[in-house]
Formats: C-alpha cells, sequence, structure tokens
C-alpha cells in the first residue's frame, strides 16, 4: 500500500515561533511569578501572625478548600501541612454543600482559598462554617470581597497580573497562594519545635525516613551471620571464614567474646606485601587492633558519615561492654536506602 504524508493537524500554527522566542516567552512568565512572590513578603504581617496563632491554637484539623486550581493549589497545602506537624486535609467546596460538611467540626480551623473572594461554592457553605464556629482564615487576591471580609483573618496574596498573556489562566495568582501556605506551614513548624525525627515520623517510606529511622541494629549482620575468629586462629582460618562472610573483613575477638581487632581485605593485600606461611602466622599479629567499631543504637545515617569521614567500608558493632554483637558494611547500608 503506497505511503501517505501525514497531515499536518489543523491547529499546529504555520510558522512555529523559533527557540528564542519560546525562551523569551518562558522568562517571562518566570519573571512575573518572582515579581508575585517578591511582592508577598510585606504581607507577612501582624495578619499573618494572626493566622498562625489560630492554626496553633487548632485542636482539631486545618480543613483547607477551594474549588478549582485554588482547590489544586488547597491539596498541595493541606498535604504540607499534615507532614510537617499540623494535621490538615482537604475538602472540595462543591462536595461540602452535599455531605461532607459533615468532615468538619467546631475544634477545626477552615482555610479557605478564593483568587477572587467570591467563589460562589465557598460562599455557599459560608454560613454553615460560621454556625459551627470554626475559625476562618481567608486567603484571596481580593481584601475586600465576601470570603475576606467574614474571614477572622484574610492573607493578601494578590498579583498584580498572571503570567497567563491573556490575563485569564492562574498562574502567578496559584503561585503566590501556594508560597503563602508554605509561609505557613514553615512557621508553625518551627513554633512546634518540629524536628527531623518528627518528618521522618510521617514519612517512613521514603529515603528520608529510611535516613531518619534506621539504626545500625537494623541492618547490621549477627549471630551466624557475623564474620569473626579469635586471636588465636591462623591466616589462613581467618581468610576462609572472610571468604565464607562476604563483609570483606571479620572481626577479631578475645576469648571473653571483647573485640580485640578487625582484618580486612586491605590488611590482606598489606600482609601478602611480604613472604608469610598463612597457616602458620596468626592473625592477632597483623590485624588492625583498636579499630573503630560503634553501638548498635547508632542512627545508620551516622554510621555512614563516619565510614565516609575515616574512609572505610565496613564497621563491627560492640555492646556496652565491648562484646562484639554485629557487622556491616556500605553495601548494607546502600540495600537500606540509606545512601
Amino acid at each position: 500500500m503506497p505511503s501517505q504524508t501525514p497531515a499536518v493537524p489543523q491547529d499546529r500554527p504555520a510558522n512555529p515561533p523559533d527557540t528564542a522566542k519560546l525562551c523569551r516567552l518562558g522568562r517571562a512568565v518566570v519573571a512575573t511569578e518572582a515579581a508575585a512572590v517578591s511582592d508577598l513578603a510585606p504581607r507577612i504581617d501582624a495578619d499573618f501572625a494572626r493566622a498562625c496563632h489560630y492554626l496553633l491554637a487548632c485542636s482539631g484539623r486545618i480543613v483547607v478548600t477551594g474549588m478549582g486550581k485554588s482547590g489544586h493549589i488547597g491539596g498541595k497545602i493541606a498535604a504540607t501541612l499534615a507532614s510537617t506537624g499540623s494535621p490538615a486535609f482537604f475538602v472540595h467546596p462543591g462536595e461540602a454543600s452535599h455531605g461532607d460538611l459533615g468532615m468538619i467540626t467546631p475544634s477545626d480551623v477552615v482555610l479557605a482559598l478564593s483568587n477572587s473572594g467570591e467563589t460562589h461554592e465557598l460562599l455557599t457553605i459560608l454560613p454553615l462554617i460560621k454556625r459551627l464556629g470554626s475559625p476562618l482564615i481567608a486567603m484571596t487576591g481580593n481584601p475586600g470581597s465576601t470570603l475576606a471580609r467574614e474571614a477572622e483573618v484574610n492573607l493578601d496574596v494578590s498579583v498584580e497580573k498572571e503570567a497567563c498573556p491573556l490575563g485569564l489562566a492562574p498562574t502567578a495568582s496559584t503561585t503566590a497562594t501556594l508560597v503563602m501556605g508554605d509561609a505557613l506551614a514553615v512557621a508553625l513548624l518551627e513554633a512546634r519545635g518540629f524536628t527531623e525525627q518528627d518528618f521522618a515520623q510521617s514519612h517512613p517510606g521514603g529515603s528520608l525516613g529510611r535516613r531518619l529511622l534506621l539504626h545500625v541494629s537494623d541492618i547490621m549482620h549477627s549471630k551466624g551471620d557475623l564474620p569473626r575468629v579469635t586471636t588465636d586462629a591462623t591466616l589462613h582460618e581467618t581468610l576462609q571464614v572472610m571468604s565464607d562472610k562476604g563483609l570483606g573483613m571479620t572481626a577479631v575477638v578475645a576469648a571473653d567474646g571483647r573485640l580485640a581487632g578487625v582484618y580486612t581485605d586491605g590488611d590482606l593485600r598489606r600482609t601478602l606485601d611480604r613472604p608469610v606461611d598463612i597457616h602458620e602466622l596468626k592473625v592477632v599479629d597483623v590485624m588492625t587492633p583498636n579499630c573503630r567499631a560503634v553501638a548498635p543504637d547508632m542512627l545508620a545515617a551516622e554510621a555512614l558519615q563516619l565510614m565516609e569521614s575515616e574512609k572505610i567500608n565496613g564497621l563491627l558493632v560492640v555492646d556496652g561492654k565491648g562484646a562484639l554483637i554485629g557487622a556491616f558494611n556500605m553495601h548494607d547500608l546502600l540495600r537500606a536506602g540509606v545512601m
């Protein structure tokens, strides 16, 4: 069958703009939105502090609501608040007037987003929010709007112009609203004394959670998987243990179980630089004594930092009495997602 030239879509411009023009348009958007964000700084004022006080005093949840693009931004703000120590969730205002308003209680604080401040779906549920007695914080681009006037606090997120050349698509206004939401979340985070450990508790599945919550005891090899020889072992016996356990090292322990030293692949290379009889030579004569060891409750991330700073590939683990209880290497940290 003869090949046919594909038809050009009718909505494709006959002469598409060149690279320089596309980049110019993109930079104009960035400049417009950057100016909108910069204009927010003077508005971090007493009203902002009042909003924070309402949110800090909230004994229930922060209920974020907004319609259309404001709703999308509201969902992200709710997620940021929730993950930084301020329990929050998003409620769609259209669904709220059809039953979801029951998700809001008098102990909650409502954070309502609307650029115009006159969004019909929000104004419809406004009397019901007032009847509940839930404090209302508004983020609007119109401080004289109905929503702004009815709120306990209105945060001004107005912009001089949208980045959209038609002035229609919410662009700079949604960016400004998102940044104001981030400002609230971070201010609350600091005020609550929220820590990295707290953040990890709400992100256990992420890499940060693994880095902050995993301890050495969670990743170390122990018991039958632990490479160890006694001080009277020959180098030949030591190499067999190292080969069997596959950690690139073995612990050398005294008769009482206390750690006496370590023998590593690096030690082996140095040993073989001189003539030796591996069947007669004792490991105690070529091991590294007074080696670095860590406690089982050390964070895995701290152990990684230690290994990187001392340029070593593995660590031994001892209990409070100095007895050997575990060992791990860089591969174990990698498998655990710590690095």
